[in-house]
């Protein structure tokens, strides 16, 4: 086993894993803090609850959430491609073959985790990266996240100064039904992204406790603290 992917740990027989790389780890804390912001001036957008005196050119409020929402768009749109990219270029366990199960054991994995979510299993099968089931959920996390991007693109198409390569993405606006239906996906989309993410905090709080690797602590350091049975078990040995 290469000793840049684990190391043993003193007195235990856990080994530190290196399982997220800091592209990973920086990809994901810009996309949770950037749906945060996007939600908070989406919902304004759509439903403005500051109320101002005077003019409204005077405080540009409604002027101001929209640069706010475009800017964290930007965000969320780079840090969803470079961990899509990061896919293809970062290690075993940001590898697309994480999202989706394309062998035997991923799938055994997928049936016994989801046995543990039912109470059908005391504990979860040991895991180095995400379980099978959990990439698949963001794979599906990952789709969604595409269509908010586009129909958050069809949507500002419109309204993208005259000349702006923005006004490009109009062609969305007939793929997703229009106007209106683009901007009810696009709300539909933030709900489930927002249900995610309390799913999310849940699962790796669980996980932390029930397994004690680190889950938690990983997406800041990137290292798990495993049993060699589990690296075992995805042909780490």
């Amino acid at each position: 086993m290469s000793a840049a992917l684990a190391a043993s740990l003193p007195g235990s027989k856990r080994i530190r894993v290196y399982v997220w790389e800091l592209p990973v780890r920086i990809a994901h804390w810009l996309i949770f803090f950037s749906i945060m912001v996007l939600a908070a001036t989406g919902f304004y957008i759509g439903h403005p609850f500051i109320s101002v005196s005077g003019m409204a050119r005077d405080h540009f409020v409604m002027g101001t959430v929209k640069v706010v929402h475009f800017y964290a768009a930007i965000v969320f749109t780079l840090a969803v491609l470079s961990r899509l990219w990061w896919m293809l270029m970062g290690n075993r366990y940001a590898r697309w073959s994480q999202f989706i199960p394309v062998s035997a054991a991923r799938w055994r994995d997928l049936r016994e985790t989801a046995k543990f979510y039912v109470f059908a299993r005391r504990d979860p099968p040991p895991t180095v990266g995400h379980s099978a089931l959990a990439g698949a959920f963001y794979a599906v996390i990952y789709g969604i996240c595409l269509v908010m991007i586009g129909t958050g693109l069809a949507m500002y198409s419109p309204m993208a100064p005259l000349g702006s390569p923005m006004r490009w993405f109009s062609f969305l606006i007939p793929i997703f039904g229009g106007l209106p239906t683009a901007r009810l996906i696009h709300h539909i989309g933030m709900w489930l992204l927002l249900a995610f993410m309390v799913h999310h905090v849940y699962s790796a709080i669980l996980y932390s406790a029930v397994q004690r690797t680190g889950t938690v602590e990983s997406m800041v350091s990137g290292n798990k603290f495993v049993e060699p049975e589990a690296l075992a078990e995805e042909g780490d040995d």
